[in-house]
């Protein structure tokens, strides 16, 4: 045998390596396809979403600014539109009618001198800024004065549900007027503008129903109705501004150029001052409404889930202090050490309120023992009264019997051979005669010359008022004759009673 090995393994393991690299360069093509694919399909979601929600192609910036100037000035008819919205709103407040208030908002001139506060500090108009700004004082007062006048001379017998929702605002009203607002500044934008939007918005925001609240406390006294509507009213008026000047922003429209370059730096320094100022107030106010929300999630949550779910507990109030973090529980009965500390425990699950202090009241002269005393003695009273109640019955029953027999004996000295019993005859002809409602009897004296004198039988009767005349008629003179062979008397006159 020759030393040259008769199978060449080499040839086989060159085959092998080429194979395996060419799967590997297809797996390599196979992931450059898959990203170029996921690359183009996040190229066309984007281009979608780029087209559906763009809306600068859409925008009229000459137009709005023009439309947005002229809603700003407020003399003549506006000013009777606006006593006339507060009037109408007032109304509505005090009817406690959301159809009248909704129709007062409709009708509002108020958030014309809004947008143009927006548009001014967006564009530096400082001119545009000023007028907004005293016109919308100038609606203020004037809304103030209006809603005072009307509440002074009608004033509510008490607190309407409509007037109660707006004197103290929650996160749910920030989000509304901002909300609100950036629907209502794209709408005005939009070439051709959305009246509806402008509607809803003007329904939504709920700019009247505050100032006539406000104007409802000063008529009353009330500061914290006031401070409350006021305080609503300038979130709406801040947060609608605010979503104004960012669309605006956002959608860059044209500075206002002055002539003057340094006046045109104190222009936009100011505007930006204004701004600055403005930001303050709705974002201290979005911080506190947004901590009171949880607040009050964590406690109600708390309430629910753990008291008033608990059946062995008596719950019967909670009043929460929030300034002093802490939680007065009312319990009617006692409270075992074990349970309080479990509640105290359980109150730390829940984020916002786990550093309030629990003050547990029970009402110790309550207990299970008394209770179950309480309840022993009232089910003594009870069987008292119904063996009281069972003797006055009894009592009625001996009257009925003693009546009966007295009417019987009236009846019987009053009756001759030529009479029959009353009761005989009136229980005979209820039986013979069912239609009867009223039956009475008597013996009348009369008499046609002024001289002789007969006796005369009379029945008086009533019948059921579903009967037609015509039967009526036919049962009388069936009673008729039928009274006549009872009584043995040759006349009976029958009279409808």
């Amino acid at each position: 045998m020759s030393e040259e090995n008769k199978f060449n393994f080499s040839e086989k393991v060159n085959q092998q390596s080429t194979n395996e690299m060419n799967k590997e360069n297809a797996v390599e093509e196979k992931k450059e396809a898959v990203k170029k694919d996921a690359q183009g399909l996040w190229k066309s979601i984007t281009t979608f979403l780029n087209e559906l929600l763009d809306f600068r192609d859409d925008t009229d910036r000459d137009a709005t600014i023009q439309a947005i100037k002229g809603d700003v000035p407020f003399k003549g008819a506006t000013a009777w539109i606006l006593v006339c919205s507060i009037m109408v709103a007032s109304v509505g407040l005090n009817a406690d009618s959301p159809a009248v208030v909704i129709g007062a908002m409709l009708i509002s001139p108020l958030m014309g001198p809004i947008l143009g506060v927006g548009l001014s500090i967006a564009i530096n108009d400082i001119d545009t800024l000023k007028r907004s700004l005293i016109n919308l004082i100038t609606m203020i007062v004037l809304s103030l004065l209006t809603a005072f006048l009307f509440f002074y001379f009608f004033p509510l017998s008490n607190d309407t549900s409509e007037l109660l929702g707006r004197v103290s605002p929650d996160i749910r009203d920030v989000l509304i007027a901002f909300f609100g607002g950036l629907a209502l500044i794209i709408a005005r934008t939009k070439k051709g503008t959305i009246a509806s939007v402008i509607f809803g918005v003007a329904i939504a925001t709920a700019l009247m129903p505050p100032l006539c609240t406000a104007g409802y406390g000063l008529a009353i006294g009330n500061w914290a109705y006031f401070l409350g509507a006021m305080n609503l009213f300038t979130i709406n008026t801040i947060f609608i501004a605010l979503a104004t000047f960012i669309v605006l922003k956002l959608l860059r429209f044209p500075m206002l150029k002055y002539a003057n370059s340094a006046k045109r730096r104190r222009t936009a320094r100011f505007a930006a001052l204004v701004a600055i100022v403005v930001m303050i107030y709705p974002t201290i106010t979005f911080l506190k409404v947004l901590k009171d929300s949880g607040l009050e999630n964590d406690y109600n949550s708390f309430i629910n889930d753990e008291v008033e779910s608990n059946r062995e507990l008596w719950f019967q109030d909670a009043i929460p202090h929030w300034e002093e973090h802490t939680i007065s529980l009312y319990f009617n009965g006692e409270v075992s050490d074990a349970t309080i500390a479990d509640l105290k425990n359980e109150i730390k699950k829940y984020d916002k309120i786990k550093d309030f202090e629990l003050d547990i009241k029970g009402n110790k002269s309550r207990g299970i023992d008394k209770i179950s005393d309480a309840y022993d003695r009232a089910i003594r009273d009870l069987d008292q009264k119904d063996l009281i109640i069972t003797g006055l019955q009894e009592q009625v029953e001996d009257l009925k019997s003693s009546i009966t027999l007295l009417n019987k004996q009236i009846e019987s000295k009053n009756t001759t051979s030529n009479t029959v019993s009353f009761t005989n005859l009136s229980r005979d002809t209820k039986l013979r005669f069912s239609d009867l409602e009223y039956f009475g009897y008597s013996k009348m004296l009369e008499s046609k010359d002024f001289i002789n004198i007969d006796t005369v039988s009379i029945a008086n009767v009533r019948w059921k008022v579903s009967l037609d005349d015509s039967v009526v008629l036919a049962k009388e003179r069936d009673l008729q004759v039928w009274l006549k062979n009872e009584l043995k008397v040759d006349t009976v006159m029958i009279r409808r009673n």
